[in-house]
């Protein structure tokens, strides 16, 4: 509606939208350079308080969210894309090989997005008319990764603390709330970290705990963005298979 109508009216507002984005990018730099002082002084603290062994514990963080992430990747999508879309998950992958890649390397869905349509379309021969619809709301909505890294960081965070001991209510309360969680994460890098202070509000841990974590939180963006990609053209296959039938049924 601003462009509609124009004028002096039209520009300023467009104005004053960009100068307002342009203001909190510059802000959101500021607390990112931050955040390597902060990362440092909590692990000090962590350590002072945990011992060196806290680094080994965080090891096997790090291996329990990647085989959690490629057992999702390497089994449940595939068999949805062989037994639902009805294609080969191999031929399927290779077709979505730059797609991935550049999401591994991006860490961002949204930054991918435009190569994954791409792919999906002139690689494994899906339309536009699905492509253009699914891929886009999944980029924003569909976060496998980021839901099942949140609940498996949360987890870790509790039992990294002293004294604190989830009961079953509340550990089906981090999956659930994490699964919300996940669907308003944006397609950026470090998302995942903003949402994750919803996940341990509900069950009562200070958001300052996810501290500990964002040392290794990169590598592990990396691999859940890839997933969430991989899911998105995953679910873009079943779509248009079931579309497809439902146009020769009609």
């Amino acid at each position: 509606f601003i462009n509609f109508v124009g004028g002096s009216h039209g520009r300023r507002l467009a104005e004053l939208f960009e100068s307002a984005f342009a203001v909190m990018l510059r802000m959101t730099a500021w607390v990112i350079s931050l955040a390597p002082i902060g990362v440092c002084a909590f692990m000090i603290y962590a350590t002072a308080t945990q011992g060196v062994d806290v680094f080994a514990t965080l090891a096997r963080y790090m291996v329990t969210v990647f085989l959690a992430l490629l057992f999702h990747a390497v089994v449940i999508l595939p068999l949805l894309v062989l037994v639902v879309a009805r294609r080969s998950p191999l031929g399927f992958l290779k077709n979505m090989s730059p797609a991935l890649l550049t999401a591994f390397s991006t860490a961002s869905s949204n930054a991918t997005l435009p190569l994954t349509i791409s792919c999906v379309e002139n690689r494994a021969g899906i339309s536009n008319r699905t492509s253009s619809f699914v891929l886009p709301l999944g980029a924003t909505i569909n976060m496998d990764g980021t839901a099942l890294y949140e609940v498996v960081a949360v987890l870790f965070i509790a039992q990294a603390m002293p004294g604190v001991d989830l009961t079953f209510l509340q550990q089906v309360t981090v999956a659930f709330t994490a699964l919300i969680a996940s669907v308003g994460a944006a397609g950026i890098p470090h998302a995942g970290l903003v949402m994750m202070a919803i996940v341990l509000q509900a069950v009562g841990l200070p958001v300052e705990s996810q501290g500990i974590i964002i040392a290794v939180d990169r590598v592990l963006d990396m691999c859940r963005t890839s997933v969430n990609v991989w899911s998105d053209s995953c679910g873009c296959a079943v779509i248009d298979r079931l579309n497809n039938e439902s146009v020769v049924e009609a």
